[in-house]
């Protein structure tokens, strides 16, 4: 087979774009295509109107919290009066629920971000006489909550054309609505920033009208003035902001305050009026995030020890195990195993899971197929939630493997995403501009990995304070290339010759922009050692 060139790479990314209806922004459906939407916004505009007390109820995760965050910069723009309610997730558990409905004070409740489940919420808002609207974007119950306005495009009856995307985006939408039924001149395009964030952070697919916001999102965020991200920029010392920095750094930070305490503090931060007070406020939810690691990884160690490298699906739990990174810990078994993982932390008679899946496999149907055994599901196709009696777990476990073999899951190896063996001519700046053009990078458009083989290792040098890191200088063919390889597995050492699957990233050095290799995994070595884990 031939190797691949810098053409057959921009034709194999241009591929995945192909069906992509809405690539720019002026393109983009319209508000009112959603059911509900337009009664939605009249609603909001009588409560502003006659002067109503209107109550955001968020979420606890990314896009919960920015999705509070639009909303309300959208109100304080206007002199619009409201408070915003972000549920606990250890005291108030996820949504609103009846409990929010009696202690706040309100004639309108939106919900961003949540409340397609919320039946007994529902009702109550009816009973007090309190209009509940309803912006959600998780799959929606058989019956839907009986509220006065319910927008969800996964619900039936709704003519938008795009069903996955996340509650910020539902939530943007809403303030377009507004905007226009009250007649209000306001440039929309300020929250794009944000909202990239919580379109990536939220997994949605990176195509079409998602990734139409994402690339422009991410430019506007480079260049944004928020004071949050002038702190992150700060603090981290980030000239530029790529996806993966959107992934891997701003996200578990705006996570970590609902995951460890209150997810109040990444909303505050958010709210930031100054760069004074967002650093002082994200070097609090550093230190969170700090905890989260370390919790993290103590329950990861510990889960290590109940799973069965046989099941199809990887069920775990444990007594009181930390609800806050439960999700971080399936995500972390997915990965090192390849197959779609459950963990469970166990409190009273009650189970409480977060799943994460590999590409390809429906995460939250293969737990609804299980809808007798649980309490209560929810979520998206890579990630849900799932509430059981802690005395059926192993009943559970037995049923979901066996409906996951029915469905002849596959292997999701990280070999099956490379788009093939590389030319190591072709790893070159114009290489890493391609590669460029097709961002951002995530579900649906993953990052480009490359295979090349034979390198030999002229040079390895270890980085970082614990020395968990290698630079490498690899010979491949004439050609003398940099490599990095972060938490390295297998101890390479110079003189050896291997087989690499990696990615391409961007380093900028003193001004001089290079392409670099990131080694994702080692196939083959002549002689290499296993790392201490």
């Amino acid at each position: 087979m031939s190797k691949l060139t810098k053409e057959t790479i921009r034709e194999i990314l241009q591929k995945r774009f192909e069906n992509d209806c809405h690539t720019k922004l002026s393109l983009i459906p319209k508000p009112f295509m959603f059911k509900d939407m337009q009664k939605a916004a009249l609603r909001i505009k009588e409560a502003i109107e006659k002067k109503e007390k209107i109550v955001i109820v968020g979420d606890y995760d990314v896009d919960g919290v920015v999705s509070s965050a639009i909303l309300a910069e959208f109100f304080d723009d206007f002199g619009i009066k409201y408070s915003v309610e972000i549920p606990n997730r250890f005291s108030d558990g996820y949504g609103l629920n009846p409990s929010i409905v009696e202690r706040v004070n309100a004639d309108v409740i939106i919900t961003v971000d949540n409340g397609i489940s919320a039946l007994g919420a529902a009702k109550l808002c009816r009973q007090k006489g309190i209009d509940l609207i309803i912006t959600d974007h998780h799959t929606p119950p058989l019956v839907l909550p009986d509220a006065y306005a319910v927008i969800n495009p996964k619900q039936r009856e709704c003519s938008f054309p795009n069903s996955e995307i996340c509650g910020a985006q539902i939530a943007w939408y809403l303030t377009a609505a507004i905007k226009e039924v009250c007649k209000y001149e306001y440039d929309l395009m300020k929250f794009l920033d944000i909202l990239s964030v919580a379109i990536m952070a939220d997994m949605m697919d990176l195509k079409d009208i998602n990734r139409t916001m994402v690339k422009r999102g991410l430019k506007l965020l480079n260049v944004s003035a928020r004071p949050p991200f002038t702190a992150i920029r700060e603090i981290f010392k980030k000239e530029y902001f790529d996806s993966e920095d959107i992934s891997f750094l701003i996200s578990p930070l705006l996570n970590s305050s609902g995951r460890m305490e209150d997810a109040l503090f990444s909303y505050d931060f958010l709210r930031s009026k100054s760069k004074m007070e967002a650093i002082a406020r994200l070097e609090e939810i550093i230190s969170m995030n700090e905890r989260r690691k370390e919790e993290e990884r103590a329950l990861f160690e510990n889960s290590l020890k109940f799973v069965d490298e046989n099941d199809a699906v990887i069920v775990v739990w444990g007594e009181a195990w930390h609800e806050g990174v439960i999700g971080i810990v399936a995500s972390r078994l997915t990965k090192k195993f390849r197959k779609p993982s459950i963990v469970f932390s166990l409190k009273g008679e009650e189970a409480k899971g977060s799943a994460r899946s590999i590409a390809g496999v429906d995460i939250l149907s293969l737990i609804a197929s299980q809808a007798d055994l649980l309490l209560g599901f929810g979520g998206h196709f890579g990630a849900a939630g799932a509430l059981l009696l802690r005395d059926n777990l192993e009943f559970f476990k037995k049923r979901i493997n066996e409906s996951a073999k029915e469905l002849c899951l596959h292997e999701s190896a990280l070999h099956d995403e490379s788009l093939g063996e590389i030319d190591s001519e072709a790893i070159d700046f114009e290489l890493l501009e391609i590669l460029e053009d097709y961002e951002p990078y995530g579900q649906k458009n993953p990052k480009p990995t490359f295979v090349i083989r034979g390198a030999k290792v002229k040079i390895d040098k270890h980085i970082g304070k614990e020395a968990r890191h290698k630079k490498l200088i690899l010979q491949c063919d004439d050609k003398t290339l940099e490599a990095m390889y972060y938490n390295f597995k297998q101890d390479i050492k110079s003189g050896d010759t291997i087989d690499i699957l990696f990615s391409i990233s961007r380093n900028n050095f003193r001004g001089l922009v290079t392409p670099q290799m990131l080694i994702r995994e080692v196939l083959n070595c002549s002689s290499c050692t296993a790392a201490k884990q």
